[in-house]
């Protein structure tokens, strides 16, 4: 089941940018990572204060659409358990996140895109 809302991922053109304006609103920039594997689009980690949620700023022209990451226990049993459910549109079914753990991918029925995060 959902725990938390992890992150609110927005597109930028400009990483560098937008790093400078939020840090300049109080987020502190918390982690940095490749979105591929060819190392071309960058996802940068800007974490609230006092806080656990970050705002993910992602610069990968083909993925302009904001996208609410929602933490869960397990990504595998989530999928597993919600996999056949006719309502949800999975987009990318579970697979390793480069900073540990797994990601899944689902659309809702309401063409709200949520990434679930989790072990």
């Amino acid at each position: 089941m959902w725990k938390r809302i992890e992150c609110l991922a927005i597109y930028t053109e400009n990483l560098e940018k937008s790093v400078t304006f939020y840090q300049s609103m109080g987020l502190t920039k918390a982690w940095e990572t490749y979105q591929d594997e060819q190392e071309k689009w960058k996802l940068v980690g800007m974490r609230f204060p006092g806080g656990d949620a970050e705002l993910v700023l992602k610069n990968n022209p083909n993925v302009t659409f904001a996208e609410t990451e929602i933490m869960v226990e397990d990504v595998r049993d989530f999928y597993e358990r919600f996999r056949s459910n006719p309502e949800i549109k999975w987009i990318r079914t579970p697979f390793p996140n480069a900073l540990g753990g797994h990601v899944a991918v689902m659309k809702s029925p309401e063409d709200t895109i949520f990434v679930i995060l989790g072990s």
